[in-house]
Order: structure tokens, then C-alpha cells, then sequence
């Protein structure tokens, strides 16, 4: 009888202990189910960004149709030696879609851009030419965009004046036509191919005008004048207090 009094015992305290532990196996496996989720997730996410960057990847810049936009930028002040300043001087940019452009249908808007001659792109890796057009650095500086109206046949113009934060270097125009995907799709440019003809220089801001250096002198003469008043009351101050 009491064997199987202590048999029961043990079986009833293996069934409690068995059923204790469920809730624990539960929550181990929801934390690995979630854990499988985010993982999942993860692996989603990233394959959507490598086919997105795969995509843009096959975007090349020897792909475009070259010369579809006839352009041309004219500097406000030309000259030999002339070089224009940055947040004064203008650029008269003209431009059109050539009569042999074949990508015409697709273009739904222009983007106009001010791009790094070859001289300004020595020894400066920021400003590099790469073929696949996300890598490219040639051309960091926007000028315009606009929609693109295949009912208006003529050249279009436009004048620019040279953003005050462009660095000092040497620079031609550059168009890129764009299809509704905004990926580019031809171009052209105020150069020729080797970038080597239509250039202009630019000369940055160098952080200093007129009105800071006034200021500062002005400063300066008022600041020994104050200093000399001073003086001269602390000596009338002190002969008053002597006659005293």
C-alpha cells in the first residue's frame, strides 16, 4: 500500500513538473519563431537593396546617347585670363534637343549641371569621373531642372549665377535628359569629348569683404580711443583727490 502510495506521489509530482516546464518550451519557441521572423525580414530587406543597387549599377554613362542636347554656357565677363567670381558673375546657358536625338520620347526632364574640368580633377579623388553614374562625382553641383515639353522646338535659355559655396577650379556645363524612372538616359555638354575646349574658370569666396574688414578697423580705432579716455579720467580722477 505504501509503495503504492510513494508510485503515485512521484507520478503526480512528474506530471506537475512536466507542466511547470510548458510555459518556459512556450516562450522558447515564440522567441525563436520572432527570431526566424526578423531574420527573414532582414534577408528581405537586404536582397531589395542589392537588386536596387544592382539596377542602378547598370546605369553607365557610355550607355546615354551622347550629344542628344545641344548646350552652350556663356560667362557674363570671357576674356583670356577672365576668371569668374562665385556669387557674382552669371552664366547665359542655352540649350535644345539635337534634330538626331533618337531617346526623345523618353525624356521627361531635363537637369542642368555644372561639372569639374579634367585640370580641377587632379589629385582630388572627391571630384572623380566614374562611368557607372551613381559612383560619378564629375558634376556635384546643380544648376536647374525642369520638365521637359516636346511641343517646344526652339533653344531655350536661362541665366545662372554661380552659387557663392563653388569652389575655386575649372568648369564646363553638362545636360542630362531623364526618363519617368528619373534615370538618365542621354546628355550633353558645353564642351567637347575630351573637355578640353569652352572652359571657365571660377574663383571661390575667400570668407572676407569689405564691410567685415571697415567693421573690424572701426572697431579697433574706437577701442584706443575708449582706452584713452580712460586714462585721462583716472589722471583727472586722481589730481582731483591730490588737491583734496
Amino acid at each position: 500500500m505504501c509503495t503504492l502510495h510513494l508510485i503515485k506521489h512521484k507520478s503526480q509530482s512528474k506530471a506537475y513538473s512536466s507542466s511547470s516546464h510548458k510555459p518556459f518550451f512556450h516562450i522558447q519557441i515564440q522567441e525563436s519563431m520572432a527570431i526566424k521572423k526578423l531574420l527573414f525580414a532582414s534577408l528581405l530587406i537586404c536582397s531589395m537593396i542589392q537588386s536596387s543597387h544592382g539596377a542602378t549599377k547598370e546605369r553607365l554613362f557610355t550607355d546615354l546617347e551622347k550629344g542628344a542636347l545641344e548646350i552652350t554656357a556663356t560667362p557674363s565677363r570671357t576674356g583670356e585670363g577672365v576668371v569668374l567670381a562665385a556669387g557674382i558673375d552669371k552664366l547665359s546657358i542655352t540649350w535644345k534637343v539635337s534634330s538626331t536625338a533618337t531617346k526623345e520620347p523618353e525624356f521627361k526632364t531635363i537637369k542642368v549641371k555644372l561639372c569639374y574640368a579634367p585640370i580641377s580633377q587632379v589629385d582630388r579623388p572627391w571630384r572623380k569621373t566614374e562611368n557607372e553614374l551613381f559612383k560619378d562625382k564629375s558634376c556635384p553641383h546643380k544648376i536647374s531642372s525642369f520638365s521637359y515639353d516636346p511641343t517646344v522646338k526652339t533653344a531655350q535659355s536661362f541665366d545662372y549665377t554661380l552659387e557663392r559655396d563653388i569652389p575655386t577650379g575649372t568648369y564646363y556645363v553638362r545636360a542630362y535628359a531623364v526618363d519617368a524612372k528619373d534615370h538618365e538616359v542621354a546628355f550633353g555638354q558645353s564642351t567637347n569629348q575630351d573637355k578640353t575646349t569652352n572652359l571657365f574658370s571660377v574663383q571661390a569666396i575667400s570668407g572676407r569683404h569689405k564691410s567685415l574688414d571697415i567693421a573690424s578697423v572701426c572697431f579697433s580705432v574706437f577701442s584706443v580711443v575708449a582706452l584713452l579716455v580712460f586714462f585721462v579720467n583716472e589722471k583727472r580722477k586722481a589730481k582731483i583727490e591730490q588737491s583734496k
